[in-house]
């Protein structure tokens, strides 16, 4: 059902450009007859510090993209991305910051 997340980060004037493409069904409870499916909580970390924490909720389409900066990274270091649904579900992916042109 959800598939690996999408992402790219690249390192440019001092902060990180971040774009995550998170593969999930995103239903709202008249599309599943009362039972919704869909992300609840997102975590950022870079290096395995935690800079980004959120909630979302089911007003969300199908397969989200999120875009956001994050300052204070490095070329190198590991960005990774978390998300749990509000099934129990949850899934990790991670990207090396890359210098950008």
């Amino acid at each position: 059902m959800a598939g690996p997340m999408k992402m790219r980060a690249t390192l440019a004037g001092g902060y990180t450009d971040v774009r995550v493409l998170m593969t999930h069904p995103m239903a709202t409870e008249q599309q599943t007859k009362g039972q919704p499916h869909f992300i609840q909580n997102l975590t950022v970390k870079v290096s395995g510090k935690t800079v980004i924490e959120g909630e979302i909720s089911q007003a969300v389409s199908r397969n989200p993209v999120f875009a956001f900066k994050v300052k204070g990274a490095k070329s190198g270091d590991k960005l990774s991305v978390t998300w749990q649904d509000n099934k129990g579900e949850q899934r990790t992916d991670e990207v090396v910051i890359k210098a950008g042109s």
